[in-house]
């Protein structure tokens, strides 16, 4: 938990959004569109994929791996 909040006041407030979202989510999916987040959040996917980045390089917080680029990226994410 130490580390989680050390992490935190990094993140912007869409990061945060987009954080939350997948944690809530993570249990039951493990594959997240950026358009389909983006739907959930009023983000485009742009905005999504963008900020994405800062989400995987975060150490121990999830998994996050860019996994396709059919009709938008899709990430594979595991806690």
């Amino acid at each position: 938990m130490a580390a989680r909040t050390a992490t935190m006041p990094a993140l912007s407030e869409k990061q945060r959004r987009i954080l939350d979202y997948l944690r809530e989510h993570a249990d039951t999916q493990t594959y997240f569109k950026s358009r389909l987040i983006g739907d959930a959040l009023g983000l485009s996917p742009k905005e999504v994929g963008t900020n994405m980045n800062a989400i995987r390089n975060m150490d121990g917080v999830l998994s996050v791996e860019k996994w396709g680029y059919s009709s938008s990226t899709t990430w594979k994410v595991t806690q």
